[in-house]
Order: C-alpha cells, then structure tokens, then sequence
C-alpha cells in the first residue's frame, strides 16, 4: 500500500506539475486572443443571458439552471481550503495569479460551452448528452481519445466528486458538532439519493436552489468583513499585487511559487479546462452554441473572481493584522481562524455552514458528469447501477481515511484535462466560426 501511496504521489505530482498548468492557461490565453478578447467584450452580455428570459429551446434543462449545476460541482472547498493553501504556500501574491488563470479561462470555459452544444446528441431517453467526449468524437473524429477523457472523468468522479467532499463534510460536523462520521454519512447519503435517483432535472432543481443560497451566503459574511475592516483593504491590495511580482512570503521566497499555487489552486477551483463543465452545460435550452458558451464563462467568473477573491482578500487582511503572518495554519482551519477572528461569533460558522454546503452540492454536480462519462463508455442501461454505487462512495468516503483516494482524485481529475485540452485546440477554428456567426445572426435580427 505504502509502495502504491508513494507512485501516485509521484503521478499526481508530474500530473499536476509545470507543463500541465502552463497547458491550461496557455489554451487559455491562445483562446483570448484567437477569439479577439472576446470573454471581456461580451460579458455583459453574458450575465444578461443568465438572468434574462429566453424563448423555449431544445435541451432539457434552462441555462440558468445548466450554470448552476456546472457551479454546484464547482464552488467547492477549493475556494475556501484551496485559497488559504495558495496563500500560504505561494504568499498573498498567488491571488493575483488566481485571478490572471480566471481571466483567461473564462476564454477557456466559453470555448468548452460552444463546443458542448454544438456536437451533443440525444441519448435513448431522448436526454440531451454532451461534452467532451461527444465534441472529441464527432468534431476531432477521434474515438479512443474520447474514450480515454470518458474513464478518467468517471474515475475522478468518485474521488474528487464524492468520497473526499463527503469526508471533507464529516469532519468538519465531527469537529464543530461531535457528531460521529458515520452519523453525518448516512445523512448526507440520503439527501444525495434522494437528488441524485432523480437525474439531471432534479440535480439541477437542487443546483438552481442550493448554489445562490450558498454562494450569496458566503459572499455576505466576507463582505461584511471587508466593509468592517476598510482600512485594510487597500494595503491587502498592496501586498497581492507587490507580492505576485517579488515571491515574498511565497515558499523559498521565489516568484515561481507564488505563480505555481495562484495557477494550480485557481484552476482547481473553477475547473476552466478539466472538461467536467460542459457535460452540464450541453443539457441547456439555447438555440445557439456560443450563447450557452457565454453562460458557461460567468462560472468562471463567479468562482474565482467573486467568491475566490472573497476569500483571498479576507486572507490577507488577516495576514496583516497577525503582522504579516498566516502562522502555522493552513487550509481551511486557517480560513474558519481568520473570518472568527475577523467577524466573531458567526465568522467560523459561515465558513463551516460554506464547506458543508458546497462540498454537498459538489456531491450532486459531480453525480451527473460520472453519469454521462459512465454511459458513454458502457451505455444508458449502467446508468442506474452507477448512481447507486456513487451514493455508496458518499458513506465510504465519510468513514475512511482518504489519503491514497485524494491521490487518485487528484490524477484522474488533472488526466481529464489533457484530452479535452487538445480538443479546445485543435477545434478552435469551430469556436472561432460559432462565434462569428452568432454575432452575425444577432446583427441580422435572426437572432434575439
């Protein structure tokens, strides 16, 4: 066991070493401009066809509700745990490299949303199915790779969907409440069941009700800080921007960490690139691939840029009050320590009643992308026995110790990116094109 433990720390690390993450945020960054910036000029637009109103469409579920099942699988612990370790390991400066992998990947998960919609299918229950898997194989005509994307994302599926976040939920409701794990296991498996036997309209009933709550939530109690503690803010800008360019306080004090932590944990926490999104959006009622593309890209933007940066800033204004110094915490105990300490009382337990509720709702985003990878590789008729096994994951993962798990997660998630990367690439020109003709038909009035 130690001898598989040390080879995927060895894999995970080489997974989720340089060249992946200059992979990613260099798709990123060749989409920003292959596009002409176009994340940037059209996200008002963007957010408008979130919260607008829109003629009925092909799809199965609203793009609203495709936007909050991608977020519910998205806004997770990575941006409460993910952010402190950022900070920690690659100082304040790594924020701002947070927001620059955002920023270009939200080029990244527009790309991803076109792509989505324009090469799904209907499956036998007449349910739209999509995502990478289908854009690989009908657009790149590319099969075994689809194949390949398809078993990583159900693998990852029961690690970084299920088994860690229902642990990462047990001990923290051990810790606060001393409620025994296998208690809070079999209550979170049964809300889990009870969402996820009903498939990707009832995930996305729950989605469109736990995501704002929850993210409203979590943005108010750090906004409360901020607004108590003003005088801090514009220093702890001072130092996120000083320190993205100096490494101070970053591990060794090199500039490199700082950059390392800010790329990977941001990626981690909006997922631009790991192809898990567009399985969500392909079930959208659009009648345009780039309009659920331009749904698709506010994830991006409301993971990193709001609630990452929440997170972030409140950080870092603990860092300054503690005399620069995040002492020898890390994680998010170090989060739940600064918002107590920041706003006390209630502070720890907004963080707290955060990691619950965004690591549930991971649960049942993550439930539906192993579902449709699972299906395409062994059809519709595993889809039942998959849903129960992953309902099972969610009790193990709160009763065991999920070291060699993460391990897995970690590099089954990271392996997901490579194929859909490729994809993004190679099929840019149809990003590209989608685009422009969106705009086209827009201007010509054929579309609203």
């Amino acid at each position: 066991m130690q001898n598989l433990q040390s080879l995927m720390e060895t894999l995970s690390g080489w997974v989720w070493g340089p060249y992946m993450l200059v992979l990613i945020v260099g798709t990123g960054i060749f989409l920003t401009f292959r596009l002409l910036f176009w994340q940037f000029r059209m996200l008002p637009l963007a957010f408008k066809q979130v919260f607008g109103k829109h003629p009925d469409h092909s799809g199965d579920i609203s793009q609203f509700a495709s936007l909050m099942t991608a977020l519910s699988a998205t806004i997770g612990t990575g941006n409460i745990a993910g952010v402190a370790t950022a900070c920690v390991l690659g100082g304040p400066g790594a924020v701002f490299w947070m927001w620059m992998t955002a920023l270009f990947g939200m080029a990244t998960k527009y790309g991803e949303g076109v792509l989505a919609v324009k090469y799904r299918v209907k499956n036998e229950k007449g349910e739209m199915s999509g995502g990478p898997m289908y854009y690989i194989e009908r657009g790149l005509k590319w099969k075994w790779l689809a194949l390949i994307f398809a078993l990583f994302g159900a693998l990852a599926s029961f690690g970084i969907g299920s088994s860690v976040q229902s642990n990462t939920v047990a001990l923290a409701v051990q810790n606060s409440l001393g409620i025994e794990t296998w208690m809070t296991g079999i209550i979170i498996t049964a809300f889990s069941a009870l969402v996820i036997l009903g498939g990707i309209k009832s995930i996305s009933r729950a989605a469109s009700l736990i995501v704002p709550i929850m993210a409203i939530g979590y943005v108010a109690g750090g906004l409360i800080i901020i607004f108590n503690n003003l005088e801090l803010v514009v220093p702890a800008l001072k130092i996120i921007f000083t320190y993205a360019f100096t490494g101070e306080a970053a591990v060794g004090g090199a500039i490199g960490a700082a950059i390392r932590y800010g790329v990977a944990r941001g990626v981690f926490s909006n997922e631009a690139g790991m192809g898990s999104a567009p399985i969500a959006a392909a079930a959208a009622k659009t009648d345009h691939p780039a309009r659920q593309g331009l749904v698709s890209m506010t994830g991006t933007f409301i993971d990193t840029i709001i609630v990452c940066s929440i997170t972030g800033i409140v950080l870092v204004m603990g860092y300054i009050m503690a005399g620069n110094s995040f002492g020898d915490q890390t994680g998010a105990v170090l989060t739940i320590g600064v918002f107590d300490k920041l706003l006390p009382g209630i502070g720890g337990w907004v963080v707290t009643f955060g990691i619950i509720v965004f690591a549930y709702s991971t649960i049942l985003g993550w439930s539906y992308y192993g579902e449709k990878c699972t299906s395409y590789l062994l059809g519709e008729k595993f889809v039942l026995p998959y849903r129960i096994i992953y309902i099972a994951s969610v009790f193990i993962g709160c009763i065991a110790t999920l070291d060699l798990v993460w391990l897995f997660a970690d590099t089954f998630n990271g392996l997901m990116a490579v194929p859909n990367l490729i994809a993004l690439l190679l099929l840019s020109g149809v990003i590209a094109k989608e685009s422009k003709d969106f705009i086209a038909r827009r201007k010509s009035g054929e579309l609203y």
